[in-house]
């Protein structure tokens, strides 16, 4: 170094080799009233040095000849530059090639604007003219809506009949236009989440609060469903609901409680209700059997009764004619018969009156419970 006589920069080592073979430069004579001000060649000089370390070439060195090949390192040569073309092509198309998988679809933006849509494989979109979004769109999602679910009150609904439920439930969806899907709605999730909770309200309005507990639930989904993806198609959001799942339906939780015991209450007031149901219809049935019994009886007695009459005026008539023919002989025959009639079932003791005394022992013995007596022994 004791040899750079070639300024403040180390321009040359030796007298020869100057900056492109100028002659070199004399010495500035020292300037004693102030600071040093570098002149504008020396300016030149450093940012050409700067410039040519930038490219490849030397820097401070032995020689600043204009071959730039000093011993800082080699120069900017052509197999340099094709290195640097083929890096470049390399990463244009490896942002310009890309994959998609079986479950995606991609959709390619010419300056942002849409231009097609490709299914899966290998696809080619040259950077940066075209661009591309790739979506899964089978791929299911799934947003939670409810108090318990987003510790919102989200799930708090007023019901038909002015009462408050707590509704916790989850809409599964996938994309089925991914075109439509970016372009024309801001925020997807969000606005299917706004849209399954007011047709989620809508829904709820419209019904009462026991049948949102106990048996609707399934019904109330499938209607949630279509309402959802009808307001969706409305959009052309692009998007298909794939289910509803219904999780809870409670009453809020500060009066769970007292809406339990009024459950139990009504069921008591339901079985009760059953019971006197089954003891009125027990009891209908009896009286309407006894009726039936009663309708019945009547109807063979009027029967028994017709038809005895009919054989008396029948018997009577027939007798008539007989007494008609022989009046004598049906006359007596008539006082035997009727004789017969009263005194069949009288017990009758006759006493011969010629052959004993009326005041004798026989009226004073106690003839029946004789008689009564015999009859009942020779039985035994």
């Amino acid at each position: 170094m004791a040899g750079n006589n070639g300024g403040p920069w180390g321009g040359g080592g030796n007298n020869n080799g100057g900056n492109g073979g100028e002659p070199p430069r004399p010495p500035r004579p020292p300037r004693n009233d102030g600071p040093n001000i570098p002149e504008i060649d020396d300016l030149v000089n450093k940012g050409r040095e700067q410039l040519r370390v930038l490219m490849g070439g030397g820097g401070q060195g032995g020689n600043t000849n204009g071959t730039g090949g000093g011993a800082g390192g080699p120069g900017l040569t052509r197999g340099t530059v094709g290195l640097g073309i083929a890096a470049a092509v390399v990463l244009w198309g490896f942002q310009s090639f890309y994959t998609v998988k079986p479950e995606e679809q991609s959709v390619e933006l010419l300056f942002g604007s849409y231009m097609s849509t490709n299914g899966p494989g290998l696809n080619f979109a040259p950077w940066p003219v075209v661009t591309r979004e790739i979506l899964a769109v089978t791929t299911e999602r799934s947003i939670d809506i409810g108090t318990s679910r987003s510790g919102l009150d989200a799930g708090l609904m007023l019901t038909g009949d002015e009462n408050i439920v707590d509704i916790d439930f989850q809409v599964v969806w996938n994309i089925t236009d991914p075109q439509q899907y970016l372009f024309n709605l801001a925020d997807p999730p969000q606005t299917i989440e706004a849209v399954s909770e007011s047709a989620m309200r809508e829904i709820i309005a419209q019904s009462n609060l026991a049948p949102i507990l106990n048996r609707d639930r399934g019904a109330i989904a499938d209607r949630l469903r279509d309402e959802i993806q009808n307001t969706l198609d409305s959009y052309d959001s692009g998007v298909n609901i794939v289910r509803v799942n219904f999780d809870k339906a409670d009453p809020p939780e500060p009066v769970i409680a007292s809406f339990r015991q009024v459950q139990d209450a009504e069921q008591e007031r339901d079985r009760l209700e059953n019971v006197a149901d089954a003891y009125a219809n027990r009891v209908v049935a009896e009286a309407r059997g006894e009726a039936a019994q009663l309708l019945e009886q009547a109807e063979g007695y009027r029967a028994q009764v017709v038809n005895e009459a009919s054989g008396e005026a029948s018997r009577f008539t027939a007798v008539l004619d007989e007494y008609s023919k022989a009046p004598e002989v049906t006359r007596k025959r008539i006082y035997l018969e009727t004789m017969e009639q009263v005194l069949g079932g009288i017990d009758i003791i006759l006493l011969d009156e010629n052959n004993g005394s009326s005041q004798g022992v026989v009226p004073y013995l106690p003839l029946n419970e004789l008689r009564s007596n015999s009859s009942t022994g020779g039985s035994n």
